[in-house]
Formats: structure tokens, sequence, C-alpha cells
């Protein structure tokens, strides 16, 4: 069993700038990748990142250039710290640990955390 935590949301400013974390308690197999996803409201959710335990990461267009996902394995721990905010950037983000064939934005697709709430305001 997986449990995972995000952290590090809150409210600011377009073009400001916030990191979030997630900490992963339990084990995580070596093919699991570590997801980024986002519900903004009233919209579908969106993949926003991901992070391969190699290091490997992908970032939708939306958000490239602008957000960076890393990871500290020894603290079991994935950032993604995310500069020059936009309010279409506002939305819940979850943290999941799902591999490849898994990665849809469903939670019965590996593990998921409860979400952490992003607010940017113009």
């Amino acid at each position: 069993q997986v449990v995972l935590v995000e952290s590090g949301g809150g409210s600011v400013q377009a073009g400001g700038s916030l990191t979030l974390n997630c900490t992963a308690s339990g084990v995580i197999d070596d093919d699991v990748d570590m997801v980024w996803w986002r519900q903004p409201p009233g919209n579908e959710c969106e993949l926003v990142s991901t992070i391969s335990r190699n290091g490997y990461t992908y970032y939708d267009a939306s958000v490239k250039g602008r957000f960076t996902t890393s990871q500290d394995n020894a603290k079991n721990t994935v950032y993604l710290q995310m500069n020059n905010l936009k309010p279409e950037d506002t939305a819940l983000y979850y943290c999941a640990a799902q591999t490849p064939s898994d990665r849809l934005c469903m939670k019965r697709f590996g593990f998921w955390g409860r979400g952490t709430q992003v607010t940017v305001s113009s």
C-alpha cells in the first residue's frame, strides 16, 4: 500500500511561484512514475507532468518552461516547482503513483493523494 500526501498549495497572484510537495510512504516499484494531475474548476482533469524513477520527465505543453518536477528518492518526495503562474493554472493538484499503462486520470488506477488547491488570481 502506498500513501501519498500533497502539500504546498495556496493562493498567489499571476506571475508568482509555488512549490508542491508529494511525500510517499510505502514501497514504490521501479516501473512506477510519479505523476502530477490537475483538476481545474468545471473542466476535465489534465496531465501536468511525470517523472520516472530514473529521473526522466515529461511536461504538458501548457506548463513546459514554467513548471519543473524533481524528486528526492531518499526522502520519498516529489516536487513540482511552478513559476510564472497564470490564472488558468488554478486547479486542485493531485500527485499519483502510476505505471505508464495506468496513466489515466481515474483514482482506481495507481495510488493518489487527496490533492492540494492552487489558486492564481489575475
